[in-house]
């Protein structure tokens, strides 16, 4: 109960080998990046995060910085080129960390000091570098699932104008954007041909019933970690891991939510197909249904077991057998 803790480490980190002394936290901005390393505070312009990266290289630090909706993409790759660990934080979770510690003010030095500290005291995952044609085929997915957004709210225009000339406006809209994404299918499909990998990882999800370009492509983008995760990690990255909401005697309602959306919303689609045309994954379905559960929950039930056997599938090096 007296024992102190080691100076410059935190209690119960003392077996972790992660000290505040070469750990730095990073509040990611458009232009620049705000540091809260060893030696205190500073401002770092995105056009010197290179020599950045190398400067904690030299000290044997470690980076922690939030997802910041692709802005954290070239802190990210400077850090792999010097070869730093990285460790990148969901951004509800740094907020929740930091009400936890009574840090109610908001500003770009207090978050990346509540991000140092957050990945000094909690056993963090290292976000390891992805491969470039990776990062490539995760940007013209971003791309793609954008230009469909865009082509939904101008189906909806069109169906609500009824003026000839605002309905041929939007038309021509429309076909452009269609020009735009079958060209964006295109460039996906030479970009997953070029790599063995991942073209040998299409080809085994392609084998699973429901499972076509359009969902195949959303897994190897955004779920590289695909074929290392455990059945429970797997379902709660995308979303699909129902969560306990109990207090007392109170036995609420399970629900999902978090994880990723857009690649849960990709699935869910791939699972609708799948509980119709596999007779496995049909008769499980049908069981969920008369034991009582919604059509809706039945079918994140089949989207969740998909998943799961997608996952064992890639780390198998195996096609898709029913269950």
């Amino acid at each position: 109960g007296s024992e102190k803790a080691p100076v410059g480490r935190f209690p119960g980190q003392r077996n972790r080998g992660i000290m505040m002394e070469n750990m730095f936290g990073v509040d990611v901005a458009k232009n620049w990046v705000d540091v809260v390393g060893p030696d205190g505070h500073e401002r770092v312009n995105n056009d010197d995060l290179k020599a950045f990266a190398l400067r904690v290289g030299k000290r044997s630090g470690c980076v922690a910085f939030e997802a910041s909706g692709g802005y954290e993409t070239p802190l990210r790759a400077a850090l792999a080129d010097a070869g730093v660990p990285a460790m990148r934080i969901n951004p509800r979770r740094a907020r929740a960390f930091a009400t936890s510690l009574g840090r109610l003010a908001k500003t770009d030095r207090v978050d990346a000091g509540v991000i140092r500290e957050m990945a000094v005291r909690l056993d963090l995952p290292e976000c390891p570098p992805e491969p470039k044609e990776v990062s490539h085929l995760k940007a013209l997915q971003l791309r793609r699932r954008q230009l469909v957004e865009d082509a939904k709210r101008e189906k909806i225009r069109l169906g609500q104008a009824s003026d000839k000339a605002a309905c041929a406006s939007v038309a021509r809209v429309l076909k452009l954007l269609q020009r735009e994404i079958s060209s964006i299918d295109t460039a996906i499909a030479k970009c997953i041909a070029a790599s063995k990998d991942l073209a040998d990882r299409a080809a085994l999800l392609r084998t699973a019933p429901g499972v076509g370009p359009v969902s195949a492509t959303a897994l190897l983008a955004e779920m590289p970690e695909l074929g290392t995760l455990t059945p429970r990690q797997v379902a709660a990255l995308a979303g699909l891991a129902p969560m306990a909401k109990d207090s007392g005697l109170r036995s609420g309602k399970r629900r999902i939510g978090g994880g990723r959306k857009s690649l849960r919303d990709v699935l869910y689609m791939a699972g609708l197909s799948a509980a119709t045309n596999d007779p496995s994954l049909r008769a499980f379905s049908d069981r969920l249904r008369e034991n009582g559960k919604a059509p809706k929950q039945a079918i994140i039930a089949v989207t969740r077991k998909l998943l799961i056997n997608l996952n064992a599938m890639i780390r198998e090096n195996r096609p898709y057998a029913p269950s």
